[in-house]
């Protein structure tokens, strides 16, 4: 049974103490704590926007070079490992948990407010027109994407190829070693669960005015703070519910579902529409921003200076996905596990950007056709009330009220697909979970998703969604260090691993050696199916005693080893594993593992009547090393184990510059006594 989820309390007191502080201030003293965000902002902006932007372009500059490398070969997991969820599934919680209701909000808020007021020239033309699109994509684009792609990337290869407890300390293990287990692990740890938490409440808190909004043109329901409590602690309930029954079965249900009624609500505005137009304003969308993107990756505006619109939008945004960066990295490396390092950056860039720019391009064409068709009264509002602009487009077309209750339901369920993955992070952040298949106490899920929905009716009162955009500049100028952390951090492990496979390989002539078999035995070994009893009878009688005998020879030299018995799924077949304990490096373990096989068409003789048989093959710390040890010999089996062994030492001998006395004298043991180890008794023959 593997190990239970343990809060980290020092973790959980000090984020929840500050959360709280910080929303019953909001709650207790609105105006003051506005005056304060709002100065802050102002000194962040001034101060470090160039910081933002710079971050934001090495960043994508940094997964896009992990992807293209060979390093992007890397599996997010034991080198057997398949993705655990299908193309689609996977898609839509990568859509659904890294985006929320606040595109529907900004779909059609953003290129219309960049229409009447752009960052540079007149407002309100063609040119404008183009651009809006254009800096609406940007801000939801590639950029954002890739600070997601590197730390989901970060989570899932420590997680599942290095077998780390899935935290953020984690990600820094390589830099500071041991000391991520003190307080400079719970520093991180907590500076995690306060970006992501202020993110979160920004989804939300654009969510609850745009559904309340969204209530009161369907039903009639007054559009007040009451409305937005209510709806506040709607999502809360619905989250719990969702969150405690798991990613596989609550998160994952509504991800498809929300997507799915997105597609149908673009289909039904495409059709009803100008749909000739919106198709040419997707292509032209398109075209634009592949020309455009080189130049607004940089672009600081050093000698315009819009700096208001620069904190209301790049900045902001900027900031935001960097505050949202370890919420939705961690939520998609616990569903990536299986997939390549350059499988996950590329899904990750590629696929929610391919349908948000859909659905930009169709919405926000949609809202410009309104407003350059003269109806200026539809522009106004979207930019002052910018929550009313997507449920007032709605009502644009046929069958209206049928149009605001899909697109309501819409909203409902992004709404609730960030609350609730965010509460199952948030508990996942406070708790060290030594199994990345487990997920946090569902008690722990619940506080958080009651925590959220506290600061974000703080922030509510403060000054509703403007106080909530501050607060995440605010938060996400700290988390951004974290960024440089986890890209050094993830470089340096990427590049250990591909010095250990260089070990590895230039120990390969030595795995044999003096093992060779009769040729009469190779070809028996390769036309040879055994069934449980003989696996089962190799095990006991080959496997155990082997890894014994290496571990007590081991052991003499002073090594630190243990041969461990592990129950199988197939009855009656344990799998053994040696594991060698090195000071502040990662054992190494030789492990020898029975996987059931179909039996092949051209088994012949006796094995034809059978429909199974069990190959033992080799895992590492790397996972399945895809061959089958089954029918070696004693000396063999021995030979293989120190093949493994030797290219360890090889890797720790040559990374990092490790030349020191310890290694040196480990490796000199080895060689000394390997010669002349094979001394196998009758009984331990196949």
């Amino acid at each position: 049974m593997p190990a239970k989820a343990v809060i980290r309390r020092p973790v959980l007191i000090g984020s929840g103490a500050i959360i709280i502080a910080i929303a019953l201030w909001a709650i207790l003293a609105p105006d003051r704590a506005g005056e304060i965000i709002g100065a802050l902002l102002v000194w962040i902006s001034e101060t470090f926007g160039w910081y933002f932007v710079l971050t934001a372009a090495v960043v994508i500059t940094f997964v896009l070079y992990l992807a293209f490398s060979k390093m992007g070969e890397r599996k997010l997991g034991p080198d057997h490992a398949k993705p655990q969820f299908n193309l689609f599934t996977w898609a839509s919680m990568l859509f659904a948990a890294g985006i929320g209701i606040d595109l529907l909000f900004f779909a059609v808020a953003e290129p219309v407010s960049q229409y009447m007021n752009p960052p540079t020239g007149d407002g309100a033309t063609v040119e404008a027109a183009r651009q809006a699109i254009v800096w609406t994509f940007f801000h939801y684009g590639p950029v954002g994407w890739a600070m997601y792609a590197l730390m989901g990337g970060a989570f899932a290869y420590f997680a599942y190829r290095r077998n780390l407890p899935l935290n953020i300390r984690s990600l820094l293990v390589p830099i500071f070693g041991n000391k991520v287990n003190g307080p400079l692990g719970h520093g991180v740890d907590i500076m995690a669960v306060l970006g992501t938490i202020f993110g979160i409440s920004v989804t939300l808190g654009i969510g609850v005015v745009q559904l309340s909004y969204g209530m009161h043109v369907l039903f009639g329901t007054p559009d007040n703070l009451a409305m937005q409590i209510a709806l506040i602690v709607l999502s809360v309930l619905m989250a719990t519910i969702s969150t405690v029954t798991g990613v596989e079965k609550g998160i994952r249900r509504l991800s498809e579902l929300n997507v799915l009624l997105a597609i149908a609500l673009l289909l039904w505005i495409l059709i009803t529409g100008e749909t000739r137009t919106l198709f040419e304003g997707l292509v032209m969308n398109v075209g634009d921003f592949v020309a455009r993107f080189p130049h607004m990756i940089m672009e600081t505006f050093a000698w315009d200076r819009p700096d208001e619109w620069m904190q209301g939008w790049t900045i902001f945004f900027w900031a935001w996905w960097v505050a949202w960066a370890p919420f939705v990295g961690l939520f998609l490396a616990r569903i990536s596990r299986g997939r390549s390092l350059r499988q996950f950056i590329f899904g990750v860039m590629v696929i929610p950007f391919a349908f948000i720019a859909i659905f930009i391009s169709i919405l926000g064409n949609s809202a410009l056709a309104v407003v350059l068709g003269g109806d200026t009264e539809f522009g106004q509002t979207v930019i002052t009330v910018p929550e009313q602009g997507f449920f007032t487009l709605m009502q644009q077309y046929p069958a209206a009220p049928l149009v605001v209750g899909l697109a309501l339901l819409t909203g409902l369920l992004f709404y609730v697909t960030s609350a609730d993955s965010g509460a199952l992070v948030l508990a996942n952040l406070s708790s060290k979970i030594e199994d990345p298949k487990q997920d946090a106490d569902k008690r722990l899920r619940v506080f958080w998703a009651v925590a959220t929905g506290l600061l974000t009716l703080g922030m509510l009162l403060v000054g509703g969604v403007t106080t909530l955009q501050q607060a995440t500049v605010i938060i996400g100028l700290p988390v951004s260090i974290l960024l440089y952390l986890v890209m050094v951090s993830l470089f340096r492990a990427l590049k250990d691993e591909s010095v250990h496979q260089e070990g590895y390989t230039a120990t390969m002539p030595l795995r044999f050696g003096h093992t060779e078999i009769s040729w009469r035995k190779r070809l028996q070994q390769a036309t040879t199916f055994p069934d449980e009893a003989d696996t089962a009878k190799y095990v006991d009688g080959v496997v155990e005693p082997a890894l014994e005998d290496v571990c007590k020879e081991l052991a003499g030299t002073g090594v630190d080893c243990a041969v461990e018995r592990t129950d199988t799924a197939i009855d009656g077949i344990a799998s053994w594993l040696l594991r060698v304990r090195f000071a502040n490096q990662q054992d190494f373990v030789y492990q020898v593992y029975p996987v059931a096989q179909e039996i092949p068409t051209f088994a012949t003789g006796k094995n034809m009547d059978m429909s199974t048989y069990y190959r033992l093959e080799v895992f590492t710390v790397s996972g399945s090393h895809g061959y089958n040890v089954y029918g070696y010999s004693f000396d063999r089996l021995i030979a293989d184990v120190l093949g493994h062994f030797e290219s360890l030492l090889e890797y720790l001998r040559i990374s990092d510059g490790r030349t020191d006395a310890a290694v040196a004298e480990e490796a000199t043991r080895v060689t000394d006594w390997k010669d002349d180890f094979h001394d196998p008794t009758p009984q331990q023959q196949p």
